[in-house]
């Protein structure tokens, strides 16, 4: 291969990599739409979206002009935020900067591709023609099990395209000549047509990556559906050329249609090519805007270290009568405090809610694998719910699982869905009443317990168990219940409901790790083991798991796991204490939830399948602390703030800290920036209107009958109809343990450090009293911070 088709193939590698992956339905988890990205500024990356989509990373100036007028930004806030900027464009002082705030900014306009050029040369929507064509193919071939009739598979995805496209008339129907010669004319293989097509279009080598990414981002969630099985592959050390067949694909339309409209777009082509090898750097109205929010971050910090700088309730020192631990989840955090004000001896433990289990789960009735564990992860051990003795439940399961399967197909035929319309429509009158009411009362459906499938001894068992236990920071002072609470949602007709279950459990509900932990702690061998290594669980110490529903509040508890008479009253208690706390926090979430008339009204909203918003899902998450419960302990974050416990005076090699550091906050990352670019950039990585969302293949949604598929969330579920429920702050990330050790890891880690270094996420060191004592300005180094005692001194956290 000749060094410049080598360059090709690694610029149709490098855009393949720009793009975002988006998880399917049944598993979604929030993904940082930036991902590729993240060794650029939030200024450079604007540029370079802007190239791409039109789209601007950063809010209206008019929406910074409100909060600078409404006092939300201070002047200090700008003046910082402009100190801090590296950027060579950056305004002189503040005069200057209020000059360029106090004029809205010049709108953009993506980079055309040829299909564009076409367009405007002839008249016809070559883009719009495009992304029908693109999208009825790819929701065939991606399909995952809802077509009833399904394509073919076995065949690469420029092939299945290929097959299908030589036969293909549309295009030549709208007025594309010879279109299904031209693909038959062909290379075979993706990589060869891709080569083919670059020549073909007179591609410079300079202008190949942003073109290349072009043509991708074109593609929308398809694209980046693509990009989910390359990472799939990848995670396991393999590769996959989806993604790549996507490019090829585009590439054909795109030479397909140079072919026929070259001599008239020649010109303009050519001033674009130019366009898309220029070095991409932000202008001054770019570096501007990154300023602005960078200042409305640095608002929200003030308040953050004020919130923190007040005095934490005295809680009880003797043994507590209750510890649940909950996921770090920023809907937990209501729950958390409604919990703990039931009582001074009643203790909350922050941790990620796959409680440091990275299994692979065939849940009741399935052989479906479903990796409970953040997708940053490889599946480290096996599970399965039930045993021999579930063997006849589990095939009366399966049965009724395939006859709802059939009758659903049955309605869905075209021969028999008018049939069945007219004949069994009365039937779901009820139903429908039912549901419309919200009268509907659905209950956590309980498989049998899961139990570890590896043959594990009792020596890799109990390091487990004490791995676990350290990072959760519960070592001693262990109560006579504690409870391990997962976490799901209970909502109707939501295509999207995978999403507000646990991110850390891969978009299932947690309830299968906690009940899978409880057995392991629980066990009395496990627990005479880890008692030489430090760890002496009293004899009276039950584990009990739990799912916290978040949209109800409602906390169902598998005490049946682990019979034990003698826990009866606290287990009575305990029921008492959650039922207090879900009415306190569902009182709380009615406060922000529209038509909400109180608390009343949350579990109706659940069962309601007319309801676009049941619940604001992570809406409004900022901060991301890690620190003893004492710092955070009965203060309000309202629903803002993952909260992860963490001690770093028992955390020997700082191994719990790279953990926190490397997982849960990246993981916080990706959920945080989903929010940020669903809100900033909805047209690009938003999930459109929900009123207009159709399934499609079973993975994912379209807006009305076709086209791409949307990535991202809803409107919905960042505006609340009048204003926005999420306003985007990159995440404050605040850790209580030694600034050498913090910078020993990220030194370590590249990708981490990448984050801070470039501003997609804030660090703060806190000191011993829980005050944000330290920021850090980038380049393993810190910068110390004032006091933080009043939110409205313009110095907090200045230099």
């Amino acid at each position: 291969m000749s060094p410049e088709n080598n360059n090709i193939s690694a610029a149709a590698q490098s855009a393949a990599r720009a793009i975002p992956p988006l998880w399917p339905l049944a598993s979604s988890v929030a993904v940082n739409p930036f991902l590729g990205q993240s060794s650029a500024s939030l200024s450079d990356t604007g540029a370079l979206l802007g190239r791409m989509s039109g789209s601007a990373i950063t809010m209206p100036r008019v929406w910074y002009r409100e909060k600078l007028a409404a006092g939300e930004i201070a002047d200090s806030d700008l003046v910082a935020a402009m100190e801090a900027s590296a950027e060579p464009l950056c305004p002189s002082d503040l005069t200057e900067l209020k000059t360029v705030l106090s004029a809205d900014k010049p709108t953009s306009a993506a980079l055309p591709v040829i299909a564009q050029l076409a367009a405007d040369a002839s008249g016809t929507d070559w883009p719009g023609i495009f992304t029908e064509r693109f999208g009825a193919w790819a929701a065939g071939h991606f399909d995952a099990g809802q077509a009833l009739w399904a394509a073919p598979k076995g065949k690469s995805a420029y092939a299945a395209w290929r097959a299908i496209a030589m036969h293909d008339l549309t295009p030549e129907i709208a007025g594309l000549t010879g279109f299904a010669r031209f693909v038959a004319d062909c290379p075979e293989n993706a990589d060869d047509v891709v080569r083919f097509c670059a020549k073909l279009l007179q591609l410079p080598e300079d202008a190949s990556t942003l073109y290349f990414q072009r043509l991708l981002t074109v593609q929308g969630g398809w694209s980046q559906y693509a990009r989910y099985i390359l990472w799939q592959a990848e995670m396991v050390g393999d590769d996959d050329a989806t993604l790549t067949d996507c490019l090829a694909i585009a590439l054909v339309w795109e030479a397909a249609l140079y072919r026929q409209y070259g001599e008239q777009i020649v010109e303009p082509w050519q001033n674009v090519m130019k366009q898309y090898a220029a070095p991409v750097k932000a202008d001054l109205d770019m570096v501007v805007d990154a300023i602005l929010q960078d200042a409305f971050e640095r608002a929200g910090q003030r308040k953050l270290a004020h919130l923190l700088a007040q005095s934490a309730p005295e809680r009880g020192s003797a043994r507590p009568a209750l510890q649940m631990a909950f996921c770090i989840d920023v809907r937990s955090e209501v729950f958390r405090r409604a919990l703990e004000a039931q009582g001074p001896d009643i203790e909350t433990i922050g941790f990620a809610g796959f409680f440091g289990l990275t299994a692979s789960h065939h849940d009741f009735a399935s052989d479906i694998a479903e990796h409970r564990l953040p997708v940053l992860l490889n599946a480290g051990l096996h599970s399965r719910s039930g045993d021999a003795q579930d063997h006849e439940a589990d095939l009366a399961a399966r049965y009724k699982a395939r006859a709802i399967r059939a009758w659903g197909r049955f309605k869905l035929a075209a021969v028999s869905s008018f049939a069945f319309v007219e004949a069994s429509g009365p039937i779901y009158i009820g139903k429908l009443v039912r549901d419309a009411l919200g009268r509907t009362d659905r209950h956590v459906p309980a498989a049998p317990p899961p139990q570890i499938t590896d043959a594990l001894g009792l020596e890799d068992r109990s390091a487990m168990a004490a791995t676990i236990l350290r990072a959760m920071s519960l070592t001693g002072n262990f109560a006579r219940l504690v409870v391990l609470a997962g976490h799901g949602a209970t909502v109707a007709n939501n295509p999207h409901h995978s999403g507000l279950n646990c991110g850390a459990c891969g978009g299932y509900s947690g309830e299968v790790n906690a009940r899978l932990l409880a057995a392991l702690l629980n066990d009395m061998a496990v627990r005479s083991e880890i008692a030489g290594k430090g760890i002496s669980i009293p004899d009276d110490t039950l584990f009990v798991a739990a799912l916290h529903d978040t949209t109800t509040d409602r906390v169902t508890l598998y005490e049946q796991d682990h019979p034990a008479p003698g826990h009866h009253d606290d287990l009575n208690q305990l029921q008492s204490w959650l039922a207090a706390a879900a009415r306190q926090a569902n009182g709380e979430r009615a406060l922000r939830l529209p038509r909400a008339n109180g608390a009343s009204d949350i579990l109706a909203r659940s069962t309601d399948w007319s309801e676009i918003r049941p619940e604001w899902g992570l809406a409004g998450c900022s901060a991301f602390i890690a620190a003893p419960r004492a710092r955070t302990s009965g203060k309000d974050f309202a629903g803002s703030a993952f909260l992860h416990d963490y001690d770093w005076r028992a955390d020997e090699g700082f191994g719990v800290l790279e953990l926190i550091l490397t997982a849960p906050v990246v993981v916080a990352s990706w959920i945080n920036l989903q929010y940020y670019g669903s809100t900033v950039m909805p047209e690009q990585f938003g999930g459109g209107n929900k009123l207009l969302h159709n399934v499609v293949g079973g993975i994912g949604v379209i807006e009305g009958n076709g086209g791409n598929l949307r990535p991202g969330l809803a409107w919905q579920s960042i505006h609340d109809g009048d204003e926005y429920v999420h306003e985007p702050r990159r995440l404050t990330v605040c850790i209580e343990a030694p600034r050498e050790a913090i910078i020993d890891i990220l030194a370590k880690h590249e990708a981490v450090r990448e984050l801070f270094d470039n501003g997609w996420l804030h660090l703060f060191a806190l000191d011993d009293n829980g005050l944000m004592r330290w920021r850090y300005s980038g380049h393993l180094k810190w910068q110390q911070t004032k006091e933080a005692k009043n939110p409205d001194t313009l110095e907090i956290l200045a230099a």
